[in-house]
């Protein structure tokens, strides 16, 4: 394998330029050359394809987004779109493809994969919602915005004795609702993973309000419904004063935490070796601190689960 070359697609999430960094180097590291495809699958098939250098990926590590671009592309999930792709990779004579990003991303590069050629996917998504890993690349960022709004959000709540429903990202997992809502010390969770009783959160909020709590904090993922949505819920049961705070699109951005960085790092320089050794249509990931690939297949055949003990926890450390 002499070119290979790298993507980011999707969501943009934290890390993703340090993983385009550890792509580049790496393959740099090993004489072969590295190229980057610009806008994603757009990008990708319209030739938006430039060599890079050592240089070109210097002062990235730190940044959040991507130097790549990203963009969502309908054209690619066709054969037409693919077969497009493909034919600007063999133009440019790259080999190998490295692609950063979620579900969507992933489901290209087994498509490029199948049809002949490797490809090597990259985790990057605040969701942490990709199998195969236990984190993906922007999580620990985004869940370290959410808390820092949860805990100035916190001290509003306590100047006015309202009850606040933070609305907060992830798509159809709760993990960022999760592992916020805990290390916020958030009252009541609610994820998509878990159903809920109104009745029951009515009876915590008005428990809490008569041993003389004067606030509550209220973590809504977006996969169970919106925050306005849920305040509606709320005041039908009770006559708290709720205010509704959703954090949008402030969560995918920011300089990545040194987590981020570092796990980027290391599962963007192990896709490299993937293709190196001839292994494409495959996965990086980390699990218990090792990095480890899965297939994609098995990506896509795994169902995303919560951390129940975690969940159970944060409903005994919220009565």
């Amino acid at each position: 394998m002499k070119r290979i070359g790298v993507l980011t697609s999707g969501g943009d999430s934290p890390g993703m330029n340090a993983a385009v960094r550890a792509v580049v180097r790496k393959a740099i590291f090993h004489n072969v050359e590295i190229y980057g495809v610009y806008g994603g699958y757009a990008g990708l098939i319209s030739g938006n394809i430039k060599k890079l250098e050592l240089g070109s990926v210097g002062d990235i590590i730190h940044r959040g987004g991507t130097m790549l671009y990203s963009a969502r592309c309908e054209e690619f999930k066709t054969k037409e779109g693919q077969q497009k792709g493909i034919e600007q990779l063999k133009k440019h004579g790259i080999d190998g493809l490295v692609v950063i990003g979620g579900d969507g991303s992933y489901r290209g590069a087994k498509a490029l994969t199948e049809q002949g050629f490797p490809c090597a996917g990259v985790p990057g998504t605040i969701d942490n919602d990709i199998n195969g890993t236990q984190y993906t690349i922007g999580f620990d960022t985004a869940l370290n915005t959410v808390i820092d709004a949860i805990d100035k959000i916190r001290d509003t709540a306590t100047s006015h004795e309202r009850t606040f429903i933070i609305e907060v990202m992830g798509r159809d997992a709760g993990d960022i609702a999760l592992w916020a809502g805990l290390a916020g010390g958030a009252e009541t969770i609610l994820i998509p993973e878990v159903g809920y009783d109104i009745q029951e959160i009515k009876t915590r909020l008005i428990k809490g309000h008569e041993r003389g709590k004067k606030h509550s904090i209220i973590v809504v993922a977006e996969g169970v419904c919106s925050g306005v949505e849920f305040a509606k819920q709320v005041k039908e049961v009770t006559d708290f004063d709720t205010r509704v705070s959703v954090l949008g699109h402030i969560q995918r951005g920011g300089s990545p935490t040194a987590f981020d960085r570092v796990l980027a790092s290391r599962l963007g320089a192990r896709a490299v070796e993937l293709l190196l050794e001839g292994k494409g249509g495959r996965a990086v990931g980390v699990q218990n601190n090792n990095v480890v690939d899965t297939h994609f297949e098995e990506v896509f055949n795994m169902k995303h689960e919560i951390d129940t003990d975690l969940y159970k926890l944060s409903q005994e450390l919220s009565i």
